[in-house]
């Protein structure tokens, strides 16, 4: 088997004291401030060279702003870093602006976790040593994670660090799976699974679709009123309903993955070109359909699969809502959308049709193991 390196972010929060915060506030606001200055520089210049860069502001950041070596490092690469995306992603050249305070530590040299169960940071002034929250995380200690870089994050008056953990799972063989889930992604349901046991689990997108509609709502409002306040909170809002529609896609995938055994072959339909089928529906209902968060739902789906050690594959979602599962005659007039049901027109078979699609993606899980099976065979014979 193929290692295959899984990299998350553990979230950490950290208890500390009125002197801890002290000295963890000054140092993310100098760090911050170096960062800006660094950025100025950077943005009027294009200047993407590390070693210049060091040479011109290395010793006058670790003067100006009180920062240790580390640091003045660290603040150099999380700068050429932003601008390096804004590249690679083929925006407009713009200048970054570190507004948040927020510092970068490089694990064993800006943190290190100590073996009485404490957290070291460096800070502006000397290192100190924290006390922090594990519960639900004891798995990122176990030895088979790696460590990296991290940032230390301030929100609403609590400390967080946020580390990047990296663990290298074996790929699973599909030619081993023993049970296979279909699984049908939509914004009424938001997954609709259908197993090797016969069994189907409707994971449902009525919250979902109910706490958009209440984000939409304010948004509205705040963009009729068009003041520097309303741009801050629009831009809140936006955050807001961002980690709580990542948080929903993490316990969907969680539920929806812990539920099956090992050597589970999970069946996603590939649906890369859906959104410009997405985008002509009526504007009434675009602003829902357009930003459905399907991609995510699948790469979260992915990920918990492999820590599972269970496998994914991609298959070609065409006809799976209008194929009958048991005669396998295909016609659109199988398929009511308005009341979502399927009813065959020739064996006379019918279901909801998102039960439907999860049976059809069950079945091409199947004719996918049986197709790598024969040609394995085909090659070893």
């Amino acid at each position: 088997m193929n290692p295959h390196k899984i990299s998350l972010t553990a979230k950490l929060q950290l208890f500390v004291n009125d002197d801890d915060i002290r000295a963890l506030k000054d140092t993310m606001h100098a760090y911050t401030k170096a960062c800006n200055f660094l950025s100025d520089y950077v943005f009027r210049s294009m200047d993407m060279d590390k070693r210049h860069i060091h040479d011109l502001y290395y010793y006058q950041i670790k003067e100006d702003f009180g920062m240790k070596a580390q640091m003045a490092e660290s603040a150099i690469k999380t700068v050429l870093a932003r601008y390096k995306s804004i590249l690679s992603n083929h925006h407009e050249w713009t200048r970054v602006k570190f507004q948040a305070y927020e510092y970068d530590l490089v694990y064993n040299r800006d943190y290190s976790f100590l073996a009485d169960g404490r957290l070291s940071v460096n800070t502006l002034n000397k290192r100190i040593k924290l006390s922090y929250h594990t519960e639900g995380l004891e798995h990122y200690f176990d030895g088979s994670w790696k460590f990296g870089t991290a940032k230390l994050v301030n929100k609403h008056g609590r400390m967080f660090l946020h580390v990047s953990v990296t663990c290298s799972k074996s790929e699973p063989y599909h030619i081993g799976c023993t049970n296979i889930v279909g699984i049908d992604r939509g914004l009424r349901f938001a997954a609709v699974t259908y197993d090797s046991k016969g069994e189907t689990v409707f994971y449902s997108g009525a919250k979902m679709k109910q706490k958009r509609a209440h984000f939409k709502r304010i948004r509205s409002s705040l963009q009729r009123k068009r003041t520097p306040s309303s741009r801050r909170r629009l831009k809140a809002i936006g955050h807001r309903e961002n980690r709580w529609m990542q948080d929903t896609n993490h316990c969907i995938a969680k539920a929806l993955v812990n539920s099956q055994p090992e050597n589970t072959l999970f069946v996603l339909e590939d649906l890369s070109g859906i959104r410009s089928a997405t985008e002509q529906v009526c504007i009434k209902h675009r602003w829902y359909t357009v930003s459905w968060p399907y991609a995510d739902l699948a790469e979260k789906i992915t990920y918990k699969a492999r820590l599972h050690d269970c496998a994914v594959v991609i298959v070609d979602p065409a006809y799976t809502s209008q194929t009958c599962p048991v005669c396998g005659y295909v016609d659109k007039n199988n398929r009511d959308k308005q009341t979502h049901t399927f009813k065959c027109i020739r064996c006379g078979y019918q279901s909801n049709d998102d039960r439907i699609a999860a049976m059809n993606l069950f079945a091409k899980g199947n004719e996918y193991l049986e197709e790598l099976e024969v040609s394995i065979l085909s090659f070893t014979g």
